[in-house]
């Protein structure tokens, strides 16, 4: 891995980190109006969460699909490896689904 990558890793780490603080910082404090505020947040939490997922998958899927593609071309017998290996990143989305759905 070089070092620019590394970079990119980081950073998207601490936008992640940054947006799960100032997720826990959201909280509700018994009215009518700070409840529907909560609740907003929740929907906002729930919308990141499966929208993070989804670019997640969509950016690992591009490498591991060329890769099972030349791995396919060379040994037509891998095709169900290449299929598996291309088919696990879209886990990761039913993860984000689950968040939505319990959120």
């Amino acid at each position: 891995m070089n070092r620019r990558n590394m970079m990119k890793g980081m950073s998207t780490l601490m936008v992640l980190t940054s947006f799960a603080m100032i997720a826990s910082v959201v909280s509700a404090q018994g009215d009518v109006e700070t409840a529907t505020a909560h609740w907003d947040a929740q929907k906002l939490g729930a919308g990141l969460a499966l929208g993070l997922c989804g670019i997640g998958t969509g950016m690992s899927q591009g490498p591991i699909g060329a890769a099972a593609v030349g791995m396919i071309s060379e040994d037509s017998s891998k095709f169900v490896s290449g299929l598996i290996f291309t088919a696990l990143p879209e886990t990761i989305v039913l993860f984000g689904f689950l968040a939505l759905f319990l959120l």
